[in-house]
């Protein structure tokens, strides 16, 4: 079993190498890197001339993602997917393509005068079926007397064209004229004076279809024999893989906030790890391998991460009622801080109830990790990366990096904590 968001907050007695890169930031640093780090060690030797070369770069460049939440609202929402807002397993009302989720997931407005908004799109309102999307709201169908049938491949050309491009925008705007005349086509005829959309789905995390942006973008910086970019590309990847594996990062419990369990992300992504992962875990998971359908495999590690999650939060639960009050909480020195956190004997009965799961948890995301690299590099025709030489930071990519820790540093994370 095994699970948790930021993950990996880790092994803070396994630091080899990496200095006290000891922030104000949670301990899942330490764990980022060092999967990262083992992760070089599944490789296959063709690949060593880049990764084991650089494997301080990919250790050191792991964390970058979550510091990037400092500087941008659309970072956080890569590293969890809160999947059990959306109903229970298997998910199957989820599309697992990303265009169709946001098809499915994204409403569309008009107003036909001020204070008169009419919702026209959205998934409550619509029937989204394999080859055509139904207007099943009666409040719409009042206002023709077709039987209103959208083709589903001309929504998506609809939704590419005219909404797609806008994702990063703060709002959604379309055309009025195009709105009306895409709408016609089924009877349904509008007065509209503006028209806008609306992502219900992206608050709620987007993890599983940004790793499959991550796959392609790699598949590219091998493709171009890019060595920069195959390695900044690697070391965020590998972050991403890493916060899929744990249970915490598919929830809207992600903290236990919901169960009056505050607290046990950092309990079990980062106590557990840094009390007992230097004591006897096992960080050699055995050699990459290919990834024949990435769509499938990474919602799979998704899926899996989030059949524990009831485990995680029944057994901290459970323990929180049994064990002795008095030796739950312990006060630690950090970074010249006195702070209030489990105590060893408490973490260890409840890493040993969860059967290894943190560890297992762990193995598996640098065993993934080596996995995707790899399958990049072959999807690109593996390119000989002995040909691939060192490379230099620009200016402007440094001044972007000073301005990143700075805002890290100023600790104001933009969107929610995962």
């Amino acid at each position: 079993m095994k699970n948790k968001r930021s993950f990996f907050g880790i092994l803070f007695l396994l630091v080899i190498g990496f200095g006290g890169l000891a922030t104000k930031s949670d301990w899942g640093f330490f764990g980022h890197r060092r999967i990262n780090r083992m992760a070089v060690f599944t490789l296959p030797p063709d690949m060593m001339p880049v990764y084991k070369k650089n494997i301080d770069f990919l250790t050191d460049h792991a964390v970058d993602p979550d510091k990037r939440r400092y500087a941008t609202k659309h970072e956080a929402v890569r590293h969890y997917i809160d999947i059990d807002h959306w109903g229970t397993a298997p998910f199957d009302n989820v599309p697992r393509d990303w265009t169709e989720m946001l098809m499915k997931f994204t409403d569309i407005y008009i107003s036909r005068k001020p204070g008169d908004t009419l919702r026209i799109m959205g998934d409550d309102i619509v029937d989204f079926g394999d080859r055509d999307l139904v207007l099943k709201s009666s409040r719409l169908l009042k206002r023709t007397n077709e039987n209103p049938v959208v083709d589903k491949k001309d929504y998506q050309q609809f939704f590419r064209d005219n909404i797609l491009p806008q994702y990063y925008e703060d709002e959604w705007v379309l055309d009025c004229e195009v709105v009306t005349e895409f709408f016609a086509k089924t009877g349904l005829k509008y007065n509209c004076a503006s028209a806008f959309a609306k992502d219900r789905f992206s608050e709620y995390g987007i993890l599983p279809y940004h790793l499959l942006v991550m796959q392609r973008r790699l598949t590219k910086a091998f493709e171009d024999q890019d060595v920069k970019k195959i390695l900044r590309l690697s070391a965020e990847f590998g972050h991403y893989i890493g916060d899929a594996h744990v249970p915490l990062h598919t929830t809207e419990n992600y903290n236990g906030q919901m169960t009056n369990q505050v607290g046990i992300h950092g309990f079990w992504e980062s106590r557990i790890p840094e009390l007992f992962a230097d004591e006897n875990w096992d960080y050699f998971v055995g050699k990459s391998t290919y990834i024949s359908d990435p769509k499938e495999h990474y919602w799979d590690i998704i899926l899996t991460s989030h059949s524990y999650l009831d485990s995680v939060l029944f057994i901290e639960k459970n323990l929180s009622e049994t064990f002795p009050e008095d030796k739950q909480y312990c006060y630690d020195e950090r970074l010249q801080r006195t702070i209030r956190t489990q105590c060893k004997e408490y973490a260890a009965e409840y890493n040993r109830r969860m059967d290894g799961m943190v560890e297992d948890r762990m193995q598996a995301s640098i065993l993934a990790i080596g996995s995707a690299w790899f399958t990049a590099w072959v999807d690109a025709g593996q390119p000989d990366l002995r040909k691939m030489t060192g490379f230099e930071l620009t200016e402007e990519e440094r001044k972007q990096q000073k301005e990143e820790e700075l805002l890290f540093q100023r600790g104001e994370i933009k969107g929610r904590e995962h």
